[in-house]
């Protein structure tokens, strides 16, 4: 059975060789490698060395040594087949036989992945001749240094007729082929260079292939930016520049953030947030939503400070709330001074500047919510228009179970009494009950309730215990303080429930820390910052909904790092030619089903 080259591809992307080989051998750090014991000789000195950042292991003992599919076939004693397939079940790829159609579509991509490999190097060498000083002067100008330039391989087309099509040539690309690819055009006179005189930034998938080419202009010419439309293996609004790097960057926090260009995610990498990419010279799509979600349960969006840019925010944290903020990837907004860019901002003020910009972030909600009320408010509508058209945007916006917390919060924005927007006519119809469609919103596993933000559960857990500390008692036993990351917060949260029955009022939390300025501060700044005053749940069942959210959070985490647990023991039974218990087995399709709801 012959594979899709792009099946092996994502298989590789999608496989931390690390994890997998440490599944069988126990391997430790040393400088950039991890060495053990071989498995396939025997031996008493580690020989055996995985190079993760290069996706390889070798032994320098007997001499094995490949990628994670030459591993599985050696450690498993399975042909290339079923060890693609194998993993490809492990890492959720589809493979599929080829078809004379399929095999034909995929001599094609190669053939375009390998005329895009031609056009890069000819690229970067442009750009360290000596017709490529005005373009090295212009990345000096834009603060890119050297290894910078060298990591997004950033290249230079000169200003010539032909000289990239004299290149393909030299390397026998078929030019109707490279015109398919986007690289050329054809006039009266033959084919020419698509792209003259610029700054050339290729765009790699997630797979590791060249897929796109993005040229800023030099000069004054016309467009300022120009980029690679549809190809064959590229698609406009799919993908994401840079993904493939910030992807293995957020592998800790699982935080990606979102900017307009390309230029401008090469500053926030040379910044020092290499989780950064860019919508690459269009809105931001639900496929580039989607995409996100298989990396981040974080997502910052932050567009040029300028009307350009808030109308791109607007729409771009619309679309990402209806692609993925359902589905458990928490979107926030990050608001940049007016006139200023990421590339501008982190310039004049600095990386730890911007970091604080992505701790102010405005909840999607929010963002879309503000201006809109503030219209509202300087208009001259009657009150119980101002209720209705408040309460209207709170129902598109927000989901039922917070419909009043930002209720009030609307109140306090408008000036006007919450009991108004409470005996709204909009709350008197049935109609506006109904359960929202999400249509739109791509099918996953069970996930995270959009009312629970991952990065503020803490936060929201403090609160609401400062708000009705009585349900310390219920919930101590199902959220423990290990649950906590932040160590003061745990630290807090162990006090309250350790004197959880002789607490009525916040008073008494506040007591509990008369002596720790510390805590007491930060008990007092949850009633300012992102719980304000404004903003509270109607009532305790409205807070004990909400703890209710978050100890299904916890507990499908759980169930998560339990099927990955059994998962390697299964692997592990398998491998040594033993039987699987029923019962393990029972258990591990049980929470493959569960998992799949």
């Amino acid at each position: 059975m012959r594979f899709d080259q792009s099946v092996v591809r994502e298989i590789h992307a999608r496989t931390d060789i690390a994890s997998y080989i440490g599944q069988y051998v126990s391997l430790r750090k040393r400088g950039n490698d991890l060495v053990g014991l071989c498995p396939f000789h025997s031996e008493k000195t580690p020989s055996f060395h995985v190079h993760p950042d290069r996706g390889f292991f070798k032994c320098f003992g007997c001499g094995a040594g490949g990628d994670v599919i030459s591993f599985a076939q050696k450690f498993e004693n399975l042909p290339f087949g079923d060890a693609v397939r194998m993993l490809a079940a492990k890492a959720g790829v589809a493979v599929e036989a080829e078809t004379p159609g399929s095999a034909r579509a995929r001599t094609e991509r190669e053939a375009i992945y390998e005329a895009n490999v031609v056009a890069a190097a000819f690229f970067e060498r442009m750009l360290r001749d000596a017709g490529g000083s005005q373009a090295r002067a212009y990345a000096e100008q834009r603060g890119f240094s050297q290894a910078t330039i060298e990591r997004f391989h950033l290249g230079f087309a000169p200003d010539t007729w032909d000289a990239l099509v004299v290149e393909l040539q030299r390397h026998g690309v078929d030019l109707v082929l490279a015109e398919k690819a986007g690289l050329v055009k054809q006039g009266q006179r033959g084919y020419y260079d698509f792209y003259r005189n610029r700054l050339m930034v290729p765009t790699y998938a997630t797979t590791g292939e060249i897929v796109a080419f993005g040229g800023r202009a030099l000069g004054d010419a016309e467009p300022k930016y120009l980029n690679t439309t549809s190809t064959p293996v590229y698609t406009k609004g799919k993908f994401l520049f840079a993904l493939n790097i910030a992807r293995r960057a957020a592998q800790g926090d699982r935080t990606i953030i979102v900017v307009e260009g390309y230029l401008d995610c090469i500053a926030l990498h040379q910044a020092g947030f290499e989780n950064a990419v860019a919508a690459l010279g269009t809105s931001f799509t639900a496929e580039q939503a989607t995409e996100l979600h298989k990396y981040a349960d974080r997502v910052f969006l932050c567009f040029d400070g300028d009307a350009a840019g808030n109308s791109a925010a607007h729409k771009s944290v619309e679309v990402a709330a209806t692609s993925i903020e359902n589905a458990g990837t928490n979107v926030r907004v990050v608001e940049l001074p007016p006139g200023d860019d990421p590339d501008s901002f982190v310039k004049k003020n600095g990386a730890p500047s911007f970091a604080a910009l992505l701790d102010a972030a405005k909840t999607s909600i929010e963002f879309q919510l503000d201006p809109q009320l503030e219209r509202l408010a300087e208009g001259f509508e009657s009150p119980a228009k101002v209720a209705r058209a408040a309460m209207g945007l709170i129902a598109r916006l927000a989901p039922r179970e917070e419909w009043d917390r930002w209720l009030v919060y609307a109140a306090g924005r408008l000036k006007v009494n919450v009991a108004d927007l409470r005996n709204s006519p909009f709350l008197a119809d049935g109609a506006n009950f109904a359960p929202r469609s999400n249509a739109a919103a791509p099918t996953a596993s069970r996930h995270l309730p959009r009312g629970i933000e991952p990065v503020s559960f803490e936060r929201e857990i403090l609160g609401i215990l400062l708000e009705e500390p009585s349900l310390a008692v219920d919930f101590r036993g199902r959220i423990v303080p290990e649950r906590f990351r932040n160590d003061t917060y745990r630290r807090i949260y162990a006090t309250i429930v350790e004197f959880a029955e002789r607490l009525r009022e916040a008073g008494d939390v506040f007591s509990l820390f008369a002596e720790d300025q510390e805590s007491h501060d930060i008990l007092t700044g949850l009633g300012r910052r992102d719980r304000s005053p404004a903003i509270r749940y109607e009532d305790v069942s409205a807070r004990r909904a909400h703890l209710e959210r978050i100890v299904e959070r916890f507990e499908l985490d759980d169930e998560r790092r339990r099927y990955r647990e059994l998962a390697r023991r299964i692997d592990d039974l398998i491998a040594k030619g033993e039987p699987v218990a029923a019962d393990l087995r029972g258990e591990y399709e049980a929470l493959v089903a569960k998992l799949k709801k």
